[in-house]
This record gives structure tokens, C-alpha cells and sequence, in this order.
């Protein structure tokens, strides 16, 4: 937290920390059982602690995305192997280079967006991506190019990855748990825009539709980018004529291909109240 939130009479636990680091160098200094606890990342990293780091990882983009002045997001997931157009020449197949269209489309509809939010005075509709390459870099990129701000929600992974270089610095988070991190994406969500991606987008776009579905946020415009690819891989009316959802379940989302038809799908959505028994789950 800054200085200035400093106001009680107490001493501030970074002077204790400070102080400790200074202190003599004896048998009992060095002892692991002698470090501040707050201070001690073997003791932080104990499986006992989990439900302290889980609540950190709450805590500290929520403090500081407070402290910029973030209010509301654009959310944009999308797979990190979409190729920029002019490396699809790189992409491992003749799919993955004809999706690189969506590159260009992520980047043009985040820098629409971004544009908007800037004459509200940056606040609002701020572009948040998961920070890595492909559709979550250009989302960044359009944000960047705009001459805004824009977010990236990073996690550890083992094959993976520096947060893209268009990210904010200020914006630049990263998790361990992607529990934490999915809550993060959804608790500002003003809009939420799905562009082609993998196991993870998949997980990411279930995970939200699920959550309005039963009511447990509010329904925001929710859109799919590219309808010939998300038919293909999801048989959406098949779910309906099963009965394992209802038919007005297909109703949740539509399918956009281009950046200006989402940006007149958001202004235009009409935000029916989230329903609170759901038919056929």
C-alpha cells in the first residue's frame, strides 16, 4: 500500500522488516524460526499456508487495479498461438494461419474500445487480456496503439512466457492459481469478447457462460468472434435439442466476425436481468 495510507500510530511492518534485515549477525538471526513471518517465503510457501496465498493473490491486483482507477473491463480471451498475419507463415497449420485473421480483428476491436474509454477519461471499458502472445498480445497492442491503458492477468507456467510487451507495466499481474485469476477477469467485466483459442479459452468462455447461466453474474454482452469456427467445434444446438441446456441458453452470446460489429453488439445490448432458476441444468 502507499505511504499516504499509512495513518495509524503503529510502527509500519516494512520498518520492522527493514530493522531485521540490519540486525546482528548471530547463531539466532540466522535461524529460519527467527524471520518475520511475512517476510519468510519458505514459511509463505508451506502447503498449511495455501489459504494465505490464495487470499494474497485476491488481495493484490484488487488493491492495486483500485489504486489505478480501474472500474470497469473488456475481457478479452483468446488462444496464445493465433500468429500475427504477417508470421502465419510460422503457424503449425493451414488453421491456425487462416485464424490469424482474428489477430488483426483483437487488435482493431481493442483499440476501438480503448479509444471510447479514453474520452470517459480511461476508467472504464479497460481492455484486460491474459498477457501472453498471440490474441492476448494484439488486444494489448490495439489498447497500446490507442494510447491507453490496458491490462494482463499472466500465470506461471512451465512452457511459458514473459508477459507480452504491450501489456501496462502498472497493469502487469501474475498467478499462481488460476482460480484467483478467472475471478479477476469477471470481477470489472463490463463485456465479455471470445476469439479462437484452446483448452484454456475453452475453460475460460464454460466457466463465464456458466456463471450467467445460473445467475451468479449479471449477464454483459458476450460475444464469440468467428462463427464458422465455434460451430465447428462446439455443437451449440445439440446441447439445447439434449436438453442439457435450454433453448433461450443459446441466447447468452452471440457470434461476431468483425471489430465494429462487436462494438455496436456491446452498445446496443439490451442487458436482460440475469434469471435466477435456470430450466434444464
Amino acid at each position: 500500500m502507499p505511504d499516504d495510507k499509512h495513518r495509524h500510530p503503529l510502527r509500519h511492518a516494512s520498518s520492522d522488516r527493514a530493522a531485521a534485515e540490519s540486525a546482528p549477525d548471530t547463531a539466532q538471526t540466522r535461524a529460519p524460526a527467527y524471520r518475520l513471518a511475512f517476510n519468510d517465503e519458505d514459511f509463505l510457501c508451506r502447503e498449511e499456508l495455501r489459504p494465505v496465498r490464495l487470499q494474497l493473490e485476491l488481495l493484490k491486483p484488487q488493491l492495486m487495479l483500485d489504486e489505478q482507477g480501474i472500474n470497469s473491463t473488456i475481457v478479452l480471451f483468446g488462444g496464445a498461438r493465433i500468429p500475427e498475419p504477417s508470421k502465419k507463415h510460422h503457424a503449425r497449420t493451414d488453421t491456425l494461419s487462416e485464424l490469424s485473421r482474428f489477430y488483426d480483428q483483437t487488435r482493431e476491436f481493442a483499440r476501438l474500445i480503448t479509444l471510447k474509454s479514453m474520452k470517459s477519461g480511461g476508467h472504464d471499458d479497460v481492455v484486460v487480456t491474459g498477457g501472453g502472445p498471440g490474441v492476448m498480445e494484439a488486444g494489448n497492442r490495439g489498447a497500446m496503439e490507442a494510447g491507453g491503458r490496458s491490462v494482463g492477468l499472466n500465470i506461471v507456467l512451465p512452457f511459458e512466457q514473459a508477459p507480452n510487451e504491450y501489456v501496462t507495466p502498472e497493469l502487469c499481474f501474475n498467478f499462481h492459481y488460476f482460480a484467483i485469476r478467472k475471478m479477476h477477469f469477471l470481477m470489472r467485466a463490463r463485456a465479455i469478447c471470445v476469439f479462437p483459442g484452446g483448452f484454456g479459452t475453452m475453460d475460460e468462455l464454460f466457466e463465464s457462460l456458466t456463471l450467467i447461466q445460473t445467475g451468479r453474474m449479471q449477464r454483459v454482452p458476450f460475444l464469440l468472434f468467428g462463427k464458422e469456427f465455434w460451430q465447428k467445434i462446439i455443437n451449440w444446438e445439440a446441447l439445447a435439442d439434449a436438453g442439457t441446456i435450454s433453448e433461450e441458453d443459446l441466447d447468452l452470446f452471440r457470434f461476431v466476425e468483425t471489430a465494429e460489429e462487436a462494438i455496436n453488439l456491446i452498445e446496443s445490448w439490451d442487458a436482460p436481468t440475469a434469471r435466477e432458476s435456470i430450466p434444464g441444468r
